[in-house]
């Protein structure tokens, strides 16, 4: 028995099968049931917010007092994705992507109003269909007014919109109550005490967060002063937003708007204040990932569970003097992704290939050993994190429309690779683009500073790059935007 098992392991680290090809073969006893799936979702937590990546940058980073020894935990056990993307960067159409696989153009989630559709399916239903005990717990953020359980949840416990930092209303299997205290404290002990029932079967939690979301940012009262004395350095691209030096004009129109970095930061008015106040509220998220992480542990369930955190997208503080999210530049659009099971991930991994929102559903039907889903653009990245890296893509497309309710970002459509960025900013009425179109080299300007798109040395690698993206859009299907109505400096509609 030991001797297959080893051999299991091997054929799976070397690529020969799937986990799904595994499962499928092996006999139905408890040695070889299913692992448990528990993914925990973030608001708005950029790429670098996390010990271990401030650490890895040395000098450069941003923020090196920020510590995570739970994520960073994480990560050591398992592996950390140091490419990992948001195809739109608007937290309802980046979740979409998440549950579906699919571009936000395919999925029709196109604003944070929007419902994720009844028919369309997602990782959590093809698990459930598959025989899984399934929950959610969180946020939950498509469809403001709506708190109902949602398709493919045997538990929920969500509510409407945002939610608030404090003293929520929950509606708990069709059943609503206020609970009082701090949201990440508040989800993180229901998560604890589900993950300790009796489960007869595989499960799938999925645990949303709201921190380190905004509008206001409000940190645990216990971690409120934790940065008080940390140093904060303004991003080296800070003032890399002016129309005089190659930047579209719209980021200098929009410099003291909600979402300009000279604008009200949130009501919190000073950069320095901002960003210590957006990174305390992980603090809460770290210890909550602590104490669920204990949960497993202690309940023997740790080994059999896989443990997936990310973010529904990234974040701004300052570059190209915006604050938010929304456009295409790296702090917008690079995410967190860690996963954690020793079964089938080797402690220490670093994957580098660009793995994209989309792909999360897919990996997490295949490692469930659900059916496919159909329709996809995502693809599993279970064979990266066995070292295999053969035939993975080399570019995707950003997509984000421009929203009357927050009128500070045009239309943004563009195509990266792993060293070329190209950005557009369509009107939406197919009459020619009204701002400066950006290029970058990000292995030479990995801070966007240099804009060559009208630099006659890289005119051909700009016709080349236009061509990948025509393809790469028209891969992803029609695509069909609002037109631009122009940067309004008015307090956000929700």
């Amino acid at each position: 028995m030991i001797a297959r098992r080893s051999l299991v392991l091997l054929w799976l680290l070397v690529g020969v099968v799937t986990v799904a090809d595994v499962l499928e073969a092996q006999p139905v006893a408890p040695a070889a049931r299913r692992p448990n799936i528990l993914v925990i979702l973030t608001d708005d937590q950029r790429w670098d917010a996390l010990g271990v990546v401030q650490r890895e940058q040395g000098e450069g980073a941003l923020f090196p007092w920020l510590r995570t020894p739970n994520l960073d935990r994480l990560a050591a056990e398992g592996a950390r994705f140091s490419n990992a993307f948001v195809t739109t960067s608007l937290c309802s159409p980046s979740r979409a992507s998440f549950l579906s696989g699919r571009y936000a153009r395919r999925h029709q989630v196109l604003n944070n109003f929007t419902e994720y559709p009844d028919d369309l399916p997602s990782y959590p239903r093809r698990l459930q269909q598959a025989g899984y005990e399934t929950a959610y717990i969180g946020k939950w953020h498509m469809g403001e007014d709506n708190d109902a359980q949602r398709p493919g949840f045997d538990h929920w416990m969500s509510h409407r919109g945002q939610g608030n930092y404090f003293d929520n209303e929950f509606n708990i299997d069709g059943t609503r109550r206020r609970i009082d205290g701090y949201y990440t404290t508040v989800v993180t002990d229901h998560a604890v005490q589900w993950i300790g029932r009796t489960h007869a079967k595989p499960w799938l939690l999925v645990l949303g967060q709201k921190a380190p979301h905004g509008g206001p940012i409000q940190p645990e009262p216990r971690f409120a002063r934790a940065f008080d004395d940390a140093p904060v350095r303004t991003p080296v691209n800070y003032d890399s937003y002016r129309a005089a030096d190659g930047k579209p004009a719209w980021l200098e129109q929009s410099l003291d708007t909600w979402h300009g970095a000279k604008g009200p930061l949130y009501d919190l008015k000073q950069h320095d204040a901002f960003v210590r106040t957006y990174l305390a509220t992980l603090l809460s998220v770290d210890d909550s990932v602590g104490r669920v992480y204990e949960a497993l542990r202690a309940s023997g369930q740790l080994d059999d569970t896989v443990i997936v955190f990310t973010s529904d997208n990234g974040f701004v503080l300052g570059e190209h003097g915006r604050v938010d999210k929304r456009t295409m530049y790296e702090a917008s659009i690079r995410v967190p992704l860690l996963v954690r099971y020793p079964r089938l991930v080797k402690a220490g991994t670093v994957v580098p290939q660009m793995v994209l929102s989309h792909d999360l559903a897919p990996s997490l039907v295949a490692i469930g050993g659900a059916s496919p889903l159909a329709d996809v653009s995502g693809r599993s990245f279970l064979p990266l994190l066995s070292g295999a890296a053969a035939d993975w893509r080399t570019a995707f497309l950003y997509e984000y429309n421009y929203e009357k309710q927050f009128p500070y970002t045009p239309n943004v459509r563009g195509v990266r690779t792993d060293r070329w960025k190209l950005i557009r900013y369509p009107h939406g009425d197919g009459s020619p683009d009204r701002f400066t179109a950006e290029l970058y080299d990000l292995q030479q300007d990995p801070h966007e500073l240099r804009n060559l798109i009208a630099d006659p040395a890289h005119a051909a690698r700009r016709r080349a790059l236009e061509a990948l993206f025509e393809q790469v859009s028209r891969e992803a299907g029609p695509d069909r935007m609002p037109v631009y109505d122009g940067i309004v400096n008015v307090r956000p509609v929700h």
